[in-house]
Formats: C-alpha cells, structure tokens, sequence
C-alpha cells in the first residue's frame, strides 16, 4: 500500500478545492519553474531550481532529463538521492485529487536509481536505492532496493538477488 495521507472533501470533487489546499501563489511559481527546468539541458542549473525554489532534496549528480515533470503542487515532497537518473517525459505525482477526496504523500528515490522515460511514480512511493525501473512504467508501489521493475501495472522483473547472478561476471556491473 502506497504511503499517502487522506483528506476528504465535501461537496464538488476535490481539484475544485485545490486552492483552499494549496497557496495559489506556490502553484504559479512553482508552475514557472518546473517548466523553465523541463527545457534547459543544464543538469546543474536544473538541480539548483528545484533545490532553490522548490525545495526539493536532490542528491549530488542526480541528472533529470529533459521533460521531466514534477508534482506542481507539492514538489518539497519528493527526494531524489545521489547519481541517480530521471528518464525523459517522467512524471512524478506527490499528490491526487480523487472525487471524493485528496491524497498526499511522499515520494522517496534512492541513490543510483535508474527510471527509465515515460514513467509515472504515484504518489507514497519509495524506490530503493541501485533500482531500475523501465521505461514507460507506472509505479503505483513500492521498488525493492536493486530490483529491476517494469510494465502496467509494474512487476518486479529482477530481484536484487538474481540481477547479481546475471550480472557477477560483468566487468563493470558485476559488483
């Protein structure tokens, strides 16, 4: 079960209360940003907005890709660990406006996580560290710590354990 804190809400559905949730300010700047860093290809520059203005905990050479967009309400809620890499067109939610309610939660990604492009990290996930999840994923729970992940829904493809085997003659990955 994905991590988020539940609010209900009265009345019409939950994203015509988003403002009485979320500062409306916050959204336009935060809105500015996320899109100004969607398009520069300055991984530094692009890690120093979102530490800057957004708040968020980014590990050191942690590279987001082109198009990557990030939760525009609540971006001080997801942490990217050291060196990992964030694939093209990835969407990383911390929040969802339902019906009948709204969630929030965080989203916590590991040291040298690999996500591929096209992704969609949900809301309460954590993604262990020297994880890979493949391209065009929707991450609706947990990864395990060096597991390989993958598909719609996602499945856990490789554990940490049999990824090791695979690899434990490789040159550069066998560890």
């Amino acid at each position: 079960m994905r991590k988020t804190e539940r609010f209900p809400v009265q009345g019409a559905n939950s994203l015509w209360h988003v403002y009485k949730t979320v500062p409306f300010w916050k959204v336009v700047r935060n809105f500015i940003v996320i899109q100004a860093a969607r398009y520069t290809p300055f991984l530094g520059l692009k890690n120093w907005m979102y530490r800057t203005f957004l708040r968020m905990n980014i590990g050191e050479q942690t590279s987001f890709a082109l198009m990557v967009m990030l939760d525009i309400m609540y971006p001080e809620k997801i942490s990217v660990g050291r060196n990992s890499v964030i694939g093209y067109n990835t969407t990383i939610l911390a929040h969802e406006y339902l019906i009948k309610e709204y969630r929030l939660g965080p989203v916590e990604i590991g040291d040298e996580v690999m996500i591929g492009a096209n992704s969609t990290i949900l809301p309460g996930i954590t993604i262990g560290n020297h994880a890979i999840v493949s391209a065009g994923t929707l991450v609706h729970k947990d990864v395990p710590e060096g597991a390989f992940v993958g598909g719609n829904p996602m499945k856990i493809i490789y554990t940490k354990e049999e990824l090791a085997e695979r690899w434990k003659d490789d040159p550069i990955y066998g560890r």
